[in-house]
């Protein structure tokens, strides 16, 4: 026989009040007297009442989940994105439903479709969908959004993003300060812009240092994945005049062509060096720790969901408009001792 599910009148009754006075001690504790929000408080306990989010967000119109969508949760990068974005939700009573579009732009449609139908409070997105047209849905629902780890430049959009010519620029600098004159870049997926931004910082340091843009070898992957890496790393050791110097777009690709390297006796830095991407806690514990572009992941996420709570206060209140803000961090090279080696 199915248990039968405790509802608000059940809590009341028990309870000695109102079903309004039981939805106040939830919703506007300061309105109940301590004692009474105490009893009620007691039986809900005792009879496992669950508060129907559903009925909630009818009876309000407001939901109290934010929605985040990344490209890759086996990213370590993007779990510090998400904890960011989780600790400054949960300080304003809010929850973070995180998904991953897997770098896929029809599998990010589906989840924005997702988010438009149970109504979140607003989304936080790194796009996969270079066009931008899966955001439509929410720009037609009204639903506030926030593009996260991508500049948009777009007067109704809010972003949150990282330099990442900048960053392309510096691990390259870097690279050729150590004298290296053949370089390898191993990219991601090119309909990511972050991909894209890091190949143009990659040449520009290049062609400031007045060598031709053939100095960069560029092995693209469609994953962006330790066992990509493992699988550059294949095609790079391949290579009639083997670059000396890899730049990878991510840390994981970099980890990968570590461990292949090792496992094929290349040495590392002294016979390849590499600087990755991200700085994620893993590129310091390695065998070799990884000379790498940090990112301020965690703050990324914060900065973006204080945004997405502003701009969706202004919505659900009385303001007429809302500022959109456009956010651009400024990357670090973090060097360590897999790029420490000079050629040359």
């Amino acid at each position: 026989m199915a248990k039968k599910t405790v509802g608000i009148s059940d809590v009341a009754r028990e309870a000695g009040v109102s079903v309004g006075t039981v939805s106040n001690s939830f919703n506007r504790p300061d309105s109940v007297a301590p004692e009474t929000r105490a009893r009620i408080l007691a039986v809900v306990e005792r009879l496992g009442y669950v508060r129907s989010e559903s009925a909630r967000q009818l009876r309000t119109g407001t939901s109290r989940i934010v929605a985040l969508l990344v490209l890759d949760l086996a990213n370590p990068f993007f779990v510090d994105v998400a904890n960011g974005a989780e600790r400054t939700a949960r300080a304003a009573g809010l929850g973070v439903m995180v998904c991953t579009s897997a770098q896929s732009p029809s599998d990010e449609a589906d989840y924005i479709g997702l988010f438009t139908e149970q109504q979140v409070r607003g989304v936080l997105v790194i796009p996969a969908d270079p066009t931008g047209r899966s955001l439509e849905p929410l720009r037609r629902q009204g639903i506030p959004y926030v593009v996260v780890d991508r500049l948009v430049e777009d007067a109704e959009v809010c972003s949150v993003s990282v330099d990442d010519v900048t960053g392309g620029r510096l691990a390259v600098e870097h690279l050729l300060a150590q004298g290296h004159r053949r370089v390898a870049y191993i990219s991601g997926p090119a309909h990511l812009q972050q991909i894209r931004d890091r190949r143009t910082g990659a040449l520009a340091a290049i062609a400031a240092a007045g060598l031709p843009p053939q100095t960069l070898h560029e092995l693209p992957t469609v994953h962006m994945t330790i066992a990509a890496g493992r699988d550059a790393a294949a095609r790079l050791l391949g290579l009639a005049d083997r670059p000396t110097a890899v730049f990878c777009a991510n840390d994981l690709l970099a980890l990968g062509l570590e461990q292949a390297l090792y496992a094929a006796g290349v040495k590392v830095p002294e016979e390849v060096a590499i600087v990755g991407y991200d700085d994620i806690e893993f590129a310091s514990a390695v065998a070799v720790p990884l000379t790498s572009v940090r990112q301020p992941a965690a703050e990324m996420g914060r900065l973006a969901t204080q945004m997405l709570l502003a701009e969706a206060d202004a919505v659900g209140g009385e303001e007429s408009a809302h500022a959109h803000q456009t956010v651009v961090l400024q990357p670090e090279l973090v060097v360590r001792t897999s790029s420490l080696h000079r050629v040359g």
